[in-house]
């Protein structure tokens, strides 16, 4: 099946009513145009996908590798390049430029982001476990809690306190409210992944609406 997709940058949420007034909560995503800095073919890499960048970088800020590859595309080096596979490669030629108008509304897409980071945290905030009796003197109010049977290690997969967040989220089954090509923007119904400015990577769904 063949499949769209693009780069965009996270500005923040807000609401569009449709023409029944009805309220719907969007994701605004900016989607400057994209570069096709690339083309993987099954002949010289195994398998087809176009290489697409997003945002200019400044040149000061790059490496001689990065200005030259970006140089054939005849654009300037990119903050964020990510590969789309599946797609139609005779459609798309290097330094083609990739726009809103990809998506129309009413498109199912799937959007990957990075998560908001939480820090170091505890079971109960990071895996929703109860605390201890605060009473009686237990002293045992926020604890992990035991760590299983005596066999002188730790399980693989126990809960216990760490890093929460800053992790690869993809959400599936958006929809495209409006792909505004004027001020380069998708409408995407619903949050998505990561923190506002954040990059995210929005696909045509990879598996079926169940609407």
């Amino acid at each position: 099946m063949t499949k769209k997709g693009i780069l965009g940058k996270k500005v923040g949420m807000t609401q569009v009513f449709s023409e029944n007034g009805e309220l719907t909560p969007v994701t605004v995503i900016d989607v400057t145009p994209n570069v096709v800095l690339q083309k993987k073919t099954t002949e010289n890499d195994g398998y087809e996908a176009i290489q697409v960048g997003f945002d200019d970088k400044k040149a000061v800020r790059s490496n001689k590798p990065e200005k030259g590859h970006a140089a054939k595309a005849k654009t300037n080096p990119k903050r964020f390049i990510k590969e789309i596979r599946d797609v139609e490669l005779g459609d798309y030629n290097v330094a083609d430029e990739v726009k809103a108008d990809v998506f129309q509304a009413g498109d199912i897409v799937d959007v990957t982001g990075i998560s908001k980071g939480h820090g170091y945290q505890g079971n109960i905030h990071k895996d929703g476990q109860s605390r201890g009796p605060e009473t009686h003197g237990s002293r045992y109010h926020r604890r992990p809690g035991s760590l299983g049977s005596i066999i002188n290690r730790v399980v693989k997969g126990m809960k216990l306190p760490g890093r929460m967040g800053n992790n690869t989220v993809t959400v599936q089954n958006l929809e495209i409210v409006k792909a505004d090509t004027d001020n380069n923007v998708l409408l995407v119904k619903g949050n998505v992944p990561g923190a506002k400015k954040s990059f995210l990577v929005v696909r045509s769904a990879a598996r079926g609406s169940k609407k």
